[in-house]
């Protein structure tokens, strides 16, 4: 009897692990699928801007759209993440270091440009696209084709927009520089004369411009008022991962996905953008 109820013990063990397994089983797909699990294995946090059309906008249905949201599912997917292991964080611009540096993200690629100072606090792969400070104006408008045009018109750019300083202290000091809390507020200005041009990144104007309901309305003059090498943020001293992400970064142009991504996001507005810049960090 003692063997017969030993037995009996063993094998209600083993059909209690199984059960056990079985349900882990489905918790594990979950978090592949990314699923609600915790298991950061399964899925990568990724930052990006969720209001910036043609870069990283999440749209009303819960999407996510732009430039920077196709190269970072591109690298993901180097890095071995399907689409849905990816998850989306907001990452506005005066808390990029912070969500690097804290690890609520892995990488940050929103409309992130390089420069020393941030390099002090965060590493970055890349840049994987350089734009310009230009100028948006009204698709008819043919009295502004450089920054010194500016002299007694009106420039539109947000609240503390170092875009708009430097045109106004550089280039056009007798502007009359308006400060708008989003650059939506800036298009409704432009469109309704309120305002006679629009100033930040090319890439940024561009997206606007793009936007189905802005088609035909808007162009950009076509200037290079600074650089903005855009790179992809990351923890700093993590070097595998930077040797990952510029490899990624390197495939995505040769094999033609960067270029389609850039006509895909860019095209409506007529950009020209610039040939995808070398790849200088880490190196």
């Amino acid at each position: 009897m003692k063997i017969s109820k030993a037995v009996a013990a063993a094998a209600a063990a083993v059909a209690l692990a199984l059960t056990a397994t079985a349900c882990g089983g489905g918790s594990d797909k979950g978090a592949s699928d990314g699923g609600a699990s915790g298991d950061a294995k399964n899925k990568i946090v990724i930052g990006i801007k969720f209001d910036q059309p043609g870069l990283g906008l999440k749209t009303p249905d819960g999407k996510y759209t732009g430039f920077d949201v196709d190269v970072a599912t591109y690298v993901a997917k180097e890095l071995g993440y399907q689409p849905n292991q990816i998850e989306w964080k907001q990452a506005v611009s005066a808390e990029r270091e912070n969500l690097i540096s804290n690890g609520d993200v892995k990488l940050v690629v929103a409309s992130y440009t390089i420069n020393d100072k941030r390099k002090e606090k965060v590493d970055f792969a890349g840049p994987y696209f350089l734009a310009h400070q230009d100028l948006l104006v009204r698709a008819d408008d043919t009295s502004i084709t450089k920054a010194e045009d500016l002299n007694k018109k009106k420039l539109c750019s947000v609240t503390g927009s170092t875009s708009a300083q430097n045109v106004k202290t550089k280039l056009a000091p007798e502007a009359d520089l308006l400060e708008q809390g989003g650059y939506s507020d800036c298009l409704t200005g432009l469109e309704n004369k309120k305002v006679d041009a629009l100033t930040t990144d090319n890439s940024i104007l561009a997206g606007y411009a793009a936007q189905d309901k802005n088609k035909g309305k808007f162009k950009l003059v076509g200037l290079s008022l600074s650089n903005e090498p855009y790179g992809i943020g990351l923890k700093k001293g993590d070097k595998d991962l930077q040797t990952k992400v510029n490899a990624a970064l390197k495939k995505m142009v040769a094999d033609g996905a960067w270029e389609a991504a850039v006509q895909k996001n860019f095209g409506p507005a007529n950009y020209k953008s610039e040939p995808a810049p070398q790849i200088t960090e880490g190196s």
